[in-house]
Order: structure tokens, then C-alpha cells, then sequence
């Protein structure tokens, strides 16, 4: 893994923590997709989806891809479809690292309703970490409602994973 951005470690973790996420959920019934923890942003299927789709959108807002996904797909995407996004996704975030994005640089999003956001891009950049952590730690609480053990996703086993972490256990 390449670390030319002193962000890099930081997006691919947060592709690989969705991913492993998504994996955990592959398999279960859609009613224990449906499930929902009071205090979230809804069921794990509409949050996993909801997370994918917000990925798209900030990708396309800070240069990364030419379309946010839209709408019907993010109403109807299966676990399947979405791992598949979070795998392009990883490699068009280290893109958009790789072309060092000025942080002070502003971004204005103008809605349909004639609203606008004015947010640099260093803002925009740490939004895409905090919202991927938010709502995977809401899966998780939803998982292990239903007794379902969440798969490690923190950073530390990430950094062990990817040698980026050396644990040396202690000597005798």
C-alpha cells in the first residue's frame, strides 16, 4: 500500500471496514437485514445502502467519478452490487488522494431548491471518514442485537492486516 498522502491509510480503511461489513451482512436473511437499533439511521440494509450511496455522492463531489449513484439504484442494490461499488471506490479515493487535494479549496453544491453548501475540501474529505465510521458502528450495534458477533473492523487490525501495524509480543 502506497502512503503518499498522509490520508491514504485513512481512506483505505474505510473502503476495506465497508467492505468486511458488507461481507458479514452477504449472507443473511432479508428479515434480519431489515433489522433496526433504535438511535440509528434506520435498518442495516437501508444503512449499508445509504452508506454505498453517500460514498458515490462524495466521490463525485470531490472529482473522483463522473456520477453519484442514483436514487433507484441505491433504493434496490443488494449486498452483492454494493461490495462491487466499494471495491471501484477504493482504488477512484486513492486517486483522488493522489491528485493532492488543496484542503483550503471550496466546493459549492447548489440543490434543486436554490439552497447551497460553500465546504473545502478538506472538510468534504473528513465528512467521507467520520460518516463511514458513524453509520459501520451503527451496523454493528445492529448485528450484535441480533446476536450476530461484528467482523473486526477497527484500525488497528487493518494496520496489522496490511503490515502498515507490527505487534512484537513481549519477551520473555
Amino acid at each position: 500500500m502506497s502512503s503518499s498522502h498522509v490520508l491514504a491509510d485513512a481512506f483505505a480503511h474505510h473502503t476495506w471496514a465497508t467492505i468486511r461489513l458488507i461481507d458479514a451482512c452477504m449472507a443473511m436473511s432479508p428479515d434480519r437485514l431489515s433489522t433496526s437499533v433504535p438511535g440509528t439511521y434506520g435498518s442495516i440494509i437501508e444503512t449499508l445502502r445509504h452508506m454505498v450511496s453517500a460514498d458515490s455522492w462524495y466521490l463525485y463531489r470531490l472529482g473522483g467519478t463522473d456520477d453519484p449513484m442514483s436514487e433507484e439504484v441505491e433504493e434496490t442494490i443488494d449486498p452483492a452490487g454494493m461490495r462491487a461499488v466499494m471495491e471501484q471506490h477504493a482504488d477512484a479515493w486513492a486517486r483522488v488522494l493522489e491528485q493532492g487535494p488543496d484542503p483550503d479549496e471550496v466546493i459549492v453544491v447548489r440543490r434543486d431548491d436554490g439552497s447551497e453548501t460553500h465546504a473545502p475540501k478538506g472538510i468534504r474529505l473528513a465528512q467521507v471518514l467520520h460518516h463511514g465510521t458513524d453509520h459501520r458502528s451503527q451496523i454493528c450495534t445492529a448485528l450484535t442485537s441480533i446476536g450476530i458477533e461484528p467482523p473486526e473492523i477497527d484500525l488497528w487490525a487493518f494496520g496489522v492486516l496490511t503490515g502498515r501495524v507490527t505487534e512484537i509480543p513481549p519477551t520473555a
